[in-house]
């Protein structure tokens, strides 16, 4: 029987797991951490979103420049296969909001648990508080809790995530192993982040508070999702969306007003103002929430005198902010190996009979199910191709 080697036990290297033991081949899971599957607990405490029900060539887009040599993978394990293989693991999905699935228990302990106990029946052995360190000769290295160990086998996935939450295990460490074997790689970036803002002390009374019926705008990216106010900055769904044209340079606009033209804010405006103040009358002829007039305040004033041109500063809000949170906060991570090292098969050019998985690879998609469909989707085009390596 060959070998073979996955190292890091995260969904992408537990999927590679998976289609190499149904092959017949002896697997063995190498996790740094002393359990299996931390970020992807972690990821379940907001409902574990395992894919998107768009159609496909909607779902392929959203990866833009890795859509290419990502598609086949993509497409051999697609969101169908991701929800079907969950209910076969008896989770029973359901499509949410913007097409995003969900398993009905909306968290990923019972989908977790139930993957260990097959891959345990398929004979996958598991290692845990094994860190990688690289090879000695042609065999892996680890350091162990009995000190270190050295490991032969005929190939081996590598599925160790990116550069984000190094306390649940992606740390970005193997960076400095692959270098050092002439596999040239794409600097880390943080992907799906926060931004830092410095409020203004009349903020502070609303930080915590969901900002809902905004459009947020940074370059090429657009999103019309909320975000939250936090003592950092701003976080959620909206701004995770656009933080790569903010880290690419690009001013991040807030339109606070998207659904009324520019004229026809104006308009409203012009109607008497009597003795209201200037935040009353954009509540009454303008029906903005105390969260949207405060952040109107606070990167608006000066206010012109001219009711046009408050209308175009209130639908192109310049966000003052000092730029993306830091890459360990970030989501996800850009950056990594790049499809100029790698085959179709995600096995390294510089070094046959290793493939690579998951975050470890140079893509970068917007939350809503992407992350982890092309985390399952890249470990078992990685399986299926040590599969295809080893017997072929």
């Amino acid at each position: 029987m060959k070998q073979v080697a996955v190292i890091g036990a995260g969904p992408a290297g537990l999927a590679a797991a998976e289609v190499m033991a149904a092959a017949g081949l002896g697997v063995t899971v190498y996790e740094a951490k002393p359990s299996l599957g931390r970020k992807f607990l972690m990821a379940g405490k907001s409902g574990l979103n395992l894919t998107n029900a768009a159609p496909m060539d909607q779902v392929i887009a959203q990866y833009q420049e890795a859509a290419p040599w990502l598609s086949p993978a993509l497409e051999s394990f697609d969101n169908e296969a991701i929800a079907a293989w969950a209910n076969d693991l008896g989770q029973d999905m359901f499509v949410g909001t913007t097409n995003r699935v969900f398993p009905r228990a909306m968290k990923a302990s019972p989908l977790l648990r139930a993957w260990l106990a097959r891959l345990d029946g398929m004979g996958v052995a598991r290692r845990t508080r094994w860190r990688w360190t690289g090879w000695e000769g042609e065999a892996l290295s680890f350091d162990t809790p009995d000190g270190p160990q050295v490991v032969q086998c005929d190939a081996v996935v590598l599925g160790l995530g990116g550069a984000s939450w190094a306390r649940l295990g992606s740390d970005g460490a193997w960076a400095d192993v692959l270098g050092a074997q002439g596999v040239g790689l794409a600097p880390f970036a943080p992907a799906n982040a926060g931004l830092s803002v410095d409020w203004s002390e009349h903020m502070f009374r609303l930080l915590g508070q969901p900002l809902k019926g905004v459009a947020w705008r940074a370059g090429d990216f657009r999103s019309r999702g909320e975000a939250v106010l936090s003592r950092r900055g701003l976080e959620g769904g909206g701004i995770y969306f656009v933080s790569r044209g903010v880290r690419e340079g690009a001013p991040l606009y807030v339109d606070l007003l998207p659904d009324l033209s520019v004229d026809e804010v104006a308009n409203r405006l012009a109607r008497p103002r009597g003795k209201n103040s200037f935040a009353n009358h954009l509540r009454k002829v303008l029906k903005l929430d105390p969260l949207r007039i405060a952040l109107a305040q606070e990167w608006g004033r000066p206010w012109p005198d001219d009711h046009k041109a408050v209308a175009r500063r209130l639908k192109k809000l310049v966000v003052r902010h000092d730029g993306v949170r830091p890459m360990d906060e970030a989501i996800s991570t850009a950056g990594g190996v790049p499809a100029a090292a790698l085959d179709a098969r995600l096995m390294l050019n510089a070094k046959p009979g290793v493939f690579c998985a998951g975050e470890m690879l140079d893509w970068e998609a917007p939350t809503g199910g992407y992350l982890l469909t092309a985390c399952l989707a890249t470990g078992r085009h990685a399986g299926q191709g040590v599969v295809d390596w080893l017997t072929g």
